[in-house]
């Protein structure tokens, strides 16, 4: 069948660059697909073009994509262009269902039962709880165990050494180097393996068992990669090796929307591509078929600031539309009182994007006050569980229950007590024969120092004074007067958490009902069953990776929360920190790319370098040429800064002018790109 005769049969419409990827069948191809181009289209089209066209047998044809879920939407869109029955004889897998296929097949190679795959997160979260125990001295919070998770996936999948495991001890809160050795070695010891050692067996297999590799070389000589920027690398090593001598590898993806850093995504397989296989060809999807031209033209422009990316331009298939724009508001807490008003009369899908799981809470509780209709995506519980929540929580608690000594236990030394552990111990046991609170009897029987008497009454005092306060106001007590701040400045915690409880706790009268409001909020995360059908939807920007929604409105964009750093100088920053600057311009840009016909980005008095570099004009060659010959000597202009001036000079690259009696040599591209300067 020709390539014409198959578009007219399937109904096929594509434009040049997605024809050119269907087209292109083989050898190792890499497909930068910009945001709304439509690649799940020309991945789906090209599988038919490989057998209706090519003459590729189905069954020789394996398609890995990055979650079973997406192998289900994959198979679905493959059906609905080309039956069924046709669909059942491709391979739609994971790289984790290919792995598991290797392990089974040389298990039987060699005759031995592989290691059993845990799929019961209570069995891992068990292990890593007595390991923590062991390690570190205390109990795991679910948080800590969510931590430690992530860092282990990261760890395998980046094939990191143990010395560079090591190095991840002073960036965490956890000696994860520890963790880990113990947990691989209690895994091997049980004969248990987990999903991140599947790949790593998989990818050892097939390095050191030729009949293995040759075998699932030769039942899949053609493979078609999915979302390669979400790829790790044991993902892409595991790839590199299946497609062996003949590689016909077509990936798909795009160092763009590489936002899964923390997972350990490695987009500089895209960026060396060309280098570690021979002969590649890359080619381009640069048009946007999802969202308005202002859109497309602002991010576009937005994204070329990084680095560490091919050379593409998102290029808009419709027209202008709306204008981005950008909300200024008093501060940070005005975001959630305004998207409380748009949810009252929110009539079209509108979703609410975000950096972080926690940024939310804050409207979701007062959506609920509300009674407004909503929904969340992917939802999270472990803000409620981190370390600093669970401690502000103890901490109030010990105020309205002063005689509880487990609470004391859990709090005393991270607040100005100065009592050591064998005196805390002490008094506990004091306590057992005499009633009262554990500070008055710490006070009256503790045989302390006359010091640590005097910071204990300083503190009865606090936790007296804190128990009838707004909630908020009670935070602020235990963070600055009663020492929790330096306790989280000596044990190298971040207080971001603090924020959210600050403005939690703005509605409550007391910490008595502060409490009571977080456990319901808790509940709600947990167990509400949504609106599926509400218009409004909340999600973090991770969660809408590959959605798309006619209204976004984008939250806490500022310099410190999202981006959550900045390098002083991106030109001498170290490698690392620039990865990690530019993942976030990434995830911003995944963010404003979700969205079809409108997009608000709030801001307020805090610095915010992305929404600076947003609003700059895209500087247009002819609209430049255009600003600069409009430049002479002598012609009056006005400065949105430094007011109206005489222009004395032109230069290829800047401009002289004379400002009341002051000149100034200015950049001739910023002016423009600004709109610093009327003509």
């Amino acid at each position: 069948m020709t390539y014409d005769e198959f578009c007219r049969n399937f109904r096929i419409q594509l434009n040049p660059q997605q024809t050119d990827a269907v087209r292109s069948v083989e050898g190792p191809v890499l497909l930068l697909a910009v945001p709304g181009s439509g690649k799940t289209t020309v991945l789906v089209t090209r599988l038919g073009y490989l057998i209706y066209c090519a003459g590729v047998v189905p069954e020789k044809i394996l398609t890995l994509t990055y979650t079973v879920a997406a192998t289900r939407d994959m198979a679905a869109r493959f059906g609905s262009y080309f039956g069924g029955e046709l669909c059942s004889r491709l391979e739609f897998r994971t790289i984790n269902g290919v792995c598991a296929r290797i392990i089974q097949y040389y298990g039987r190679l060699i005759g031995k039962k592989p290691f059993e795959l845990v799929t019961d997160d209570r069995q891992t979260s068990g292990i890593l709880s007595a390991i923590y125990r062991q390690v570190q001295g205390d109990y795991a919070t679910e948080s800590d165990l969510k931590g430690i998770r992530t860092l282990i996936t990261y760890i395998k999948n980046s094939m990191l050494t143990a010395e560079e495991t090591a190095k991840l001890d002073e960036e965490s809160d956890f000696r994860i180097s520890e963790i880990y050795r113990a947990y691989c070695g209690e895994l091997r010891s049980r004969a248990l393996m987990d999903y991140d050692d599947q790949m790593i067996y998989a990818c050892t297999i097939l390095k050191n068992s030729q009949e293995t590799l040759r075998h699932f070389q030769d039942c899949y000589p053609y493979l078609c990669v999915d979302e390669a920027q979400d790829t790790s690398r044991i993902q892409h090593e595991i790839i590199r090796l299946l497609a062996g001598q003949r590689d016909n590898l077509f990936m798909v993806g795009d160092e763009d929307q590489s936002i899964y850093g923390f997972r350990a995504a490695y987009p500089e397989a895209l960026l060396s591509f060309e280098e570690n296989h021979r002969g590649a060809k890359v080619l381009l999807m640069e048009e946007n078929y999802r969202s308005n031209a202002k859109i497309v033209t602002a991010a576009d422009w937005f994204i070329q600031k990084n680095t560490l990316r091919h050379e593409k331009h998102m290029r808009a298939a419709r027209e202008e539309g709306a204008d981005i724009r950008f909300v200024t508001l008093k501060g940070r807490g005005a975001q959630y009182t305004y998207l409380a008003k748009v949810a009252e009369n929110c009539d079209r899908q509108t979703a609410v994007l975000y950096r972080d799981n926690e940024s939310v809470l804050p409207l979701v509780d007062q959506l609920e006050r509300k009674g407004l209709s909503y929904r969340i995506r992917n939802a999270e519980l472990t803000f409620f569980t981190h370390r600093v929540v669970q401690d502000i929580r103890n901490i109030m608690e010990f105020a309205l229950h002063p005689e509880d000594r487990e609470l004391f236990l859990q709090i005393y030394y991270k607040l100005f007590t100065y009592i050591s552990r064998e005196e805390a111990l002490r008094i506990c046991e004091i306590c057992e024969t005499k009633k009262g609170s554990v500070l008055d009897i710490a006070i009256s029987h503790g045989q302390l120092p006359e010091r640590t008497q005097q910071s204990c009454r300083a503190l009865r005092i606090h936790f007296h004074s804190l128990s009838g306060e707004r909630a908020d106001l009670a935070i602020d007590r235990i963070v600055r007067e009663m020492g929790y701040g330096k306790y989280l400045e000596r044990a190298g915690m971040s207080d971001s958490k603090l924020y959210i409880l600050k403005v939690l706790g703005r509605s409550e009268e007391s910490p008595e009902s502060f409490l009571e409001r977080l456990t319901r909020l808790q509940t709600v995360i947990q167990e509400k069953v949504f609106d599926p059908e509400a218009a409004f939807i909340l999600s973090t920007i991770h969660a809408s990776k590959g959605l798309e929604y006619d209204t976004v409105y984008l939250m806490d964009a500022a310099d410190g929360i999202f981006p959550e750093a900045v390098p002083q100088n991106l030109k001498t920053a170290d490698r690392q920190d620039l990865e990690d600057y530019e993942e976030e311009r990434r995830l911003f840009y995944v963010g404003i790319t979700r969205a079809k016909e409108r997009l608000f980005v709030f801001e307020w008095d805090r610095k915010s370098t992305f929404c600076a570099q947003l609003k700059e004009k895209p500087l247009s060659r002819d609209g430049f040429v255009r600003f600069c010959d409009g430049l002479g000597e002598g012609l009056i202009v006005e400065h949105r800064k430094f007011g109206q001036g005489v222009v004395a000079e032109t230069g290829e690259t800047t401009v002289v002018i004379l400002f009341g009696g002051r000149e100034r040599r200015l950049d001739l591209k910023t002016l423009y790109r600004n709109d610093l300067l009327i003509i």
